[in-house]
């Protein structure tokens, strides 16, 4: 309990610095609770977490012990007025995730038919799936460049899809690749999207590690974001898509999830030593399953 005796108004209310919090399991985080107004007789406050086995709160001291939700309130003994903090607990692999309104959008790239593609609503990481999130899940760390913050690369579709299937059942949830149209959807900003070349700005240096700003890949979520919140999807690492490469036709599409087979997956996003041209959003790349061992390959999961 928290005492501060000044002044003698009654309390009126109480906020919380923060309205939602999402954290991994271990982390740490202290909300700070101002009661009004300032000049209140009694400042004394009191905190509960609705749920102990996902986090618990002591002194505004909230730690995520276990995966789900929990509501952190806080009550002053004045008047009983509450905040609440909304808290999610994440497996220690996972990432905070951004839900996309689908839409409709006009798909295309040079040498390839333009289609109108349309999208139903998806969920999709913020950033870039990082080391210490493979780590926690996985044997080894491929990535030529190491750190806990610096995305995870070097990795094949056949590794990604390992790291999905692990997390899946780490955490009872539907893990997946992107589609190459919900990556572009995304990478364009959606339904928010002011049409830039990169996404998130028409100039590079704002969004992009690319090969004339760094020499190596960089911590994510370190340049500013797109429409939709989403970071590094031009440039630092390459995004594996869940489909085969194939031309496109120009037929109108729902959903599409790309040929049924083929010889290669669509990796996109350019990465930190590509040109400008490669950090494009509409560019469309390929690799083999398998990928190349020098090559920066990296991920960015939907949640299902």
């Amino acid at each position: 309990m928290l005492c501060l005796t000044c002044g003698n108004d009654q309390v009126t209310g109480v906020r919380l610095d923060k309205n939602t919090l999402t954290l991994t399991v271990g982390d740490i985080e202290t909300l700070v609770a101002t009661v009004l107004p300032d000049e209140a007789a009694d400042k004394d406050v009191n905190w509960a977490s609705s749920n102990n086995a996902v986090a618990i709160v002591s002194e505004g001291r909230v730690t995520a012990v276990g995966m789900g939700v929990a509501t952190i309130t806080v009550t002053t003994t004045d008047g009983g007025k509450t905040a609440t903090c909304a808290v999610t607990v994440l497996h220690p692999a996972e990432t905070e995730m951004v839900i996309v309104e689908g839409g409709t959008m006009f798909m295309g790239s040079y040498g390839f038919p333009n289609r109108y593609v349309t999208l139903s609503d998806f969920t999709m990481g913020k950033y870039l799936v990082t080391q210490k999130q493979w780590n926690a899940l996985m044997d080894e760390n491929p990535s030529f460049f190491k750190g806990d913050n610096l995305p995870v690369e070097r990795i094949t579709w056949t590794d990604a899809q390992e790291f999905i299937s692990r997390l899946n059942t780490a955490t009872g949830k539907s893990y997946r690749l992107p589609t190459e149209a919900e990556w572009e959807y995304a990478a364009r900003g959606g339904q928010k999207s002011k049409g830039y070349i990169y996404s998130g700005s028409n100039d590079i240096d704002d969004v992009a590690w690319y090969y004339d700003n760094c020499e190596r890949t960089q911590a994510v979520g370190t340049k500013l974001p797109n429409e939709l919140g989403f970071y590094d999807m031009s440039g630092n690492v390459y995004e594996w898509c869940s489909d085969f490469y194939g031309n496109y036709t120009d037929e109108p599409l729902t959903n599409p999830t790309g040929p049924d087979s083929g010889e290669y997956r669509v990796v996109r996003g350019g990465y930190c030593y590509a040109d400008e041209v490669r950090c494009r959003v509409v560019i469309r790349e390929y690799s083999w399953e398998e990928g190349l061992a020098v090559s920066f390959y990296g991920i960015r999961l939907v949640l299902q």
